[in-house]
Formats: structure tokens, C-alpha cells, sequence
């Protein structure tokens, strides 16, 4: 027990005054002289020993009364070290990533969450709060309302380590105040629960889900690309087996174009197939629908009309294999004599071809090797007779090896890499009855890059590392029958189309993402990155014949959006959330060492309010002083002697 007002205990002194008035009282008794005198003597004895009695019972509820009535005045109160702490610092911490999506006795977690603080927070109480995207420092209740219903979900989760490291910034340093952080989240079990800091108290509610069933789209890429009909992959997954059959659908922006029903009786792995036609700016969705987290029922992509490829041919030789093969709308195609060749032309190109030049000058070579570097595409062709140090020396530039020696033998092309990014989906299976083209002469080469075709015995024909390629052999038709085989035309084809990376279906949200878009910008130009709420400019760099584009923190939301030069769309980029949420596994708090758990928010209130309570007794003791009193009263009035 305390004491409010403890030095009035002193006033326990009082009850020395009756004590010492019974024990030193003035009256004594008188002798009279009876002619009976052992009848009378048996008289007094009994009324003496009656009368004692009498007086110790009421020095005793004399002395209760008047140490209840000093106890009560000094206002006695039972309390926790808490509840006498008038300096309270609280800080909520509520989890609003996907994973609170999931479905509970009350709806979904965090909205369920968001209700009963709202209504179990006191009225006039100011807390801190923060989530895995937004804060907040001395909120009043009214605040914490109107925020809370503007709290959106977040592919981003903070692990507890980092809860309790921002948590830690909110309270202040005053060593005597309490201090007590509320977690509530369902706990995805991502990383092992940390040591808590001693500076304060942590309360957590882990708010457990209805089911763990949960049917998410993973993923979704090309398998196959061919005239007028593009093949996509989609991935789902399922957390557990399921009878239901779930229907997916896929959208061109907001028309239907196909629908699959899914079966996850047997396997909780499915691949599904979409025959996409070729259209311009395929803006694609795929959704479905489960009882599950919703984030996941969506995947947004796109595949764009691929711009024009610039193929630029620097001839010495006849060209016209060349202008035959580019002559498509898929490339603008530039023919320049090596001995009036424009320089200017260089850097607007996406690929370049040296067509049998006899010897490669200073100039050229750097002007190559700067845009080789700057991300376009180089495939050199040799003449016949060739000035080998000049060509080495871009060979060296561009990575590709040096040459050794000319070798007159004549070789058959046989070796078709299949597994080359050259020749995917070029071949429907393994040519083994081809009728494969032969060379008269060719150079030998030293080199780390890869063969895309090679020669009977496995020495190199075409080579290619990153963005440039090398031949070792000429393709006129005095050296062979190369240009008339049809394994040229892929081969050149794609050697081009290469030139630019070949865009993405879609990109994760907040990840570091780069890449090309395939436009000329002026010195005060810039691409923006918008749909119909969002509109922002991304980080980009400018270079002759592409923008390198990067993005980070935006977008903050998934879908498809529009890349734009000023009001010109360029093409689409699709943008989805990191699929880490699906993933419904959860840690135990009661693990938690010095983590004092709660089964709902309710309780956890409950349990605040008391330990903050202070029971008072003083009105005890003042009721047990009039109870004394009374008592007194009735023994004087009915006590006989």
C-alpha cells in the first residue's frame, strides 16, 4: 500500500492520548464498611472485572476510529510503477503491407485494426505513430482518424529489427519517462525477432487471418514470337491444394481478349498459356479472383511496336544482300561508300555494318569504338584481302579478339548454335538434313566472344560478344555461297534487331529499373512517365539514338503507363508489385523475448488501462472509522456493568 500524504502518519502518535488516559486515570474507588461483608465483596469483585472489560473494548474501537481517520486522510492507493509515472510516451506501429490484405473474423486485417484503435485510443491522448511508408509525431485522436482512413496498402513491409530502430527515434530521451510501443501486424515471418531495447516497453497484437489460402499470378514472359502472333507464359501459384476452380482473364487494355479456367486440385504450380495477336501497344492485364490477398490477382504488361531499327552498311563491296534483307518497315536502312562516308551519320544508327572493307583507318575505328560504347551495334564483315593490324586494332577496341593468319581451305558452315539469343525461336527443332553453305577462304581468330555459326571442324564463322560481332570470312559470292543460304537471313536479321535490348514485359515497383527507349531528344527535352493520375519525369540520360531511363521510387502504384515526349506518345511500361507478400508464413510472437503479447487491440487496451489504474482506500478507512465509532456508541449505550 501508499500513501498520498505520508507524513500525516504521524499523526498515529495521537493514539498514545487514550492509552495513557486509560492507563493514568484519576478516579479510584472508596472503601465502605458493610456489616455483610463477604456478600459484598463478591459484588465488587464481579463489577470491577465487568468494568474493565468495558473500557479496554472501548479504548481499542477508539483507538481503530482514530487510525482509520488519520490512515484515510493520508489518502492510502495501491498503483504500478507505470500508473505513477506521469510522463507517458506511446508509439503505435501498424503494419499496412499486403499481407494485411488477408481476410479475418472482422474483414480484412488492417482495416479491422485501424477500427479498434480508433475507437479504444482515449480521446484526449496525443501518440506518435508510423507505418511501413508514412509517420506521424504527437497525433491527437481527430488526426490519427482522418489519417487512418487515408492509409493505403504497401509492397513495403519493415522487418521488426527496423520497427524497433524507428520506433526508438520517436521517444525522447528522458530516462524517467514510460515509454511503450504498440506493434500490430501479423507478424510474415521474413527475419528472426531481435533483441528489444531496454529504453522501452513493447506491446504487440498479432492479428491472425481467417485462412491461409492465398492464389497469386507470379509471373508472365514471352516463350515464343513469331509473324502476326506473340506467346505468353503465366505463372500462378497457389499457398494450398484447392478444389475451386479459379477463372483468369486477360485484358488489351480494358477489352477481354481471352479467359482460362485454372484447376489447383492436384498442383499448386500452374502454367497457362496466351496467344496474343500481334497489335500495336499491347497494354495487357491479367487478373483473377480469390478469397485471398488481392494485390497478387492483377499483373499488368506491355509489348510495344518496336520502333524502326537504324542499319547503317559502310560498303567496299556490293551491297546489295544488304538492302534486299533491311529493305522492311522494321529498319531504315543507310547504304554509304567507305571512301565518302558521312560521319555525322554514325551516332544516329542503332547498327553498323563494315562491309568488306580492305582496311579500317584511325578515325573509323574510334568513331566505331564510341558507338559500340555508347550501347549501339557493330558486326564487321572482312574483305578477302585485309590489312590485318588496321583491323585488330578495332577488334581489340571492341573486345572481339585479334586475327592471325588467312587460310585458303574451302569449309562448310555447319555449326548452328541453337542456344544463342540469335537464333531463338528461329528454329522449330534441330536442322539435321540442311543444306549448309560453304566458304573458300577464311582468318583464323583468337577470341573470348561466342560462336553463333561455325565451320565443320568448330573454328568460328561469325562471333559475337555483347552488342558486336565479327565474321572471319567474307560473304561475296567469289568466297562462297553464304548470301544465297537461307541461314543469313536470321542471322543479319536478329544481329540487328539485337541492336536495342529488347524491352521488359513489365518491372517490379521500387527496384532499381534501366532501360532504352528508342528516341531522339533535343537539349531541352525531356520523356515523362504518366497514366491517368500519375505524372513524373524520370531520371534519364540522352544518347544519339536512344534515352537510357531509370527509375526508383516511382511509380508507387501498379499498371501501365505512357512514356511521353512532351505530348507525343512514345511507347508503354508496365510496372507490378514484388510478389514477397504471397508468401503466407508467419512468426510466433510468444518467441519474443520481453515482447508482452495480446490477443486483439481490445485487450491491449484493457491491459493499459490497468496497469495506468490507481485504486484509492481512503473512503475504506473513513467508513471504517464511522463503523468504530458506532460500535463505540453501542457499547457505551448497551454495555452494562
Amino acid at each position: 500500500m501508499q500513501f498520498k500524504y505520508p507524513e500525516l502518519l504521524y499523526a498515529l502518535f495521537l493514539l498514545l492520548i487514550p492509552i495513557l488516559i486509560h492507563l493514568f486515570q484519576l478516579r479510584r474507588f472508596q472503601k465502605v464498611s458493610f456489616t455483610n461483608v463477604s456478600f459484598l465483596k463478591k459484588v465488587s469483585m464481579q463489577t470491577r472485572n465487568s468494568s474493565q472489560i468495558k473500557k479496554w473494548l472501548i479504548l481499542m474501537l477508539r483507538l481503530l476510529s482514530i487510525a482509520a481517520i488519520v490512515i484515510a486522510f493520508t489518502e492510502p492507493f495501491k498503483a504500478s510503477k507505470t500508473a505513477l509515472n506521469s510522463i507517458k510516451e506511446t508509439t503505435i506501429y501498424i503494419d499496412n503491407s499486403f499481407s494485411m490484405q488477408a481476410n479475418g473474423a472482422q474483414g480484412p486485417l488492417l482495416n479491422s485494426a485501424l477500427q479498434d484503435l480508433i475507437t479504444q485510443i482515449p480521446s484526449k491522448s496525443k501518440v506518435n505513430w508510423f507505418t511501413n511508408t508514412s509517420s506521424k509525431k504527437d497525433a491527437s485522436v481527430q488526426q490519427l482518424k482522418k489519417d487512418f482512413l487515408t492509409l493505403e496498402y504497401t509492397q513495403k513491409q519493415l522487418s521488426p529489427k527496423q520497427v524497433l530502430l524507428k520506433a526508438d527515434v520517436f521517444f525522447s530521451k528522458d530516462k524517467t519517462s514510460d515509454k511503450r510501443l504498440i506493434y500490430i501486424s501479423d507478424f510474415q515471418k521474413k527475419d528472426e525477432f531481435p533483441q528489444v531495447n531496454d529504453r522501452f516497453k513493447v506491446d504487440a497484437v498479432q492479428l491472425i487471418p481467417n485462412q491461409r489460402q492465398n492464389i497469386s499470378i507470379d509471373s508472365a514472359y514471352v516463350v515464343s514470337k513469331k509473324t502476326g502472333l506473340t506467346q505468353v507464359i503465366v505463372t500462378l501459384s497457389a499457398k494450398e491444394l484447392s478444389k475451386t476452380t479459379v477463372s483468369v482473364s486477360l485484358y488489351n487494355d480494358n477489352t477481354l481478349t481471352s479467359k482460362i479456367a485454372v484447376d489447383f486440385s492436384k498442383y499448386s504450380t500452374q502454367d497457362i498459356t496466351f496467344d496474343l495477336v500481334n497489335t500495336p501497344n499491347f497494354k495487357g492485364s491479367i487478373t483473377l479472383t480469390d478469397n485471398g490477398l488481392s494485390y497478387d490477382n492483377s499483373l499488368y504488361f506491355s509489348i510495344n511496336t518496336p520502333a524502326k531499327l537504324k542499319v547503317l552498311s559502310i560498303n567496299a563491296s556490293n551491297a546489295d544482300f544488304l538492302k534486299r534483307l533491311y529493305a522492311t518497315q522494321e529498319f531504315e536502312y543507310t547504304s554509304q561508300d567507305a571512301k565518302n562516308l558521312n560521319y555525322s551519320l554514325l551516332s544516329q544508327q542503332n547498327c553498323i555494318i563494315l562491309n568488306e572493307l580492305k582496311s579500317i583507318d584511325s578515325s573509323l575505328s574510334n568513331a566505331l569504338t564510341e558507338f559500340s560504347q555508347n550501347g549501339g551495334s557493330v558486326l564487321i564483315i572482312p574483305a578477302q584481302e585485309i590489312d590485318i593490324t588496321s583491323y585488330n586494332g578495332l577488334l581489340k577496341n571492341l573486345n572481339l579478339g585479334v586475327f592471325d593468319s588467312k587460310l585458303e581451305r574451302q569449309k562448310k558452315i555447319t555449326n548452328i548454335v541453337f542456344e544463342h539469343p540469335i537464333y531463338r525461336d528461329v528454329f522449330e527443332k534441330r536442322i539435321t538434313n540442311f543444306q549448309f553453305p560453304s566458304i573458300k577462304s577464311f582468318y583464323t581468330i583468337t577470341s573470348e566472344a561466342s560462336t553463333l555459326l561455325g565451320f565443320e571442324d568448330d573454328k568460328p564463322f561469325i562471333l559475337g560478344l555483347k552488342n558486336n560481332y565479327i565474321a572471319t570470312a567474307a560473304f561475296n559470292t567469289q568466297n562462297g555461297n553464304f548470301i544465297s543460304s537461307p541461314i543469313i537471313v536470321p542471322t543479319l536479321y536478329n544481329i540487328a534487331r539485337e541492336s536495342i535490348e529488347a524491352p521488359k514485359l513489365y518491372y517490379n515497383i521500387a527496384s532499381y529499373v534501366s532501360f532504352g527507349v528508342g528516341v531522339a531528344l533535343k537539349e531541352d527535352e525531356v520523356l515523362h512517365i504518366k497514366d491517368s493520375i500519375v505524372n513524373f519525369i524520370p531520371l534519364q540520360k540522352a544518347k544519339a539514338n536512344k534515352v537510357v531511363v531509370t527509375t526508383n521510387e516511382y511509380p508507387k502504384s501498379a499498371g501501365t503507363f505512357s512514356i511521353n515526349k512532351a505530348d507525343a506518345f512514345i511507347e508503354s511500361v508496365s510496372y507490378n508489385y514484388d510478389r514477397d507478400e504471397t508468401n503466407l508464413i508467419y512468426g510466433d510472437v510468444k518467441n519474443w523475448n520481453a515482447v508482452t503479447q495480446h490477443q486483439n487491440i481490445t485487450s491491449l487496451f484493457d491491459a493499459i488501462e490497468k496497469e495506468n489504474t490507481i485504486t484509492a482506500f481512503w473512503k475504506w478507512f473513513a467508513l471504517l472509522a464511522l463503523l468504530f465509532l458506532i460500535a463505540e456508541m453501542l457499547v457505551l449505550k448497551f454495555y452494562k456493568n
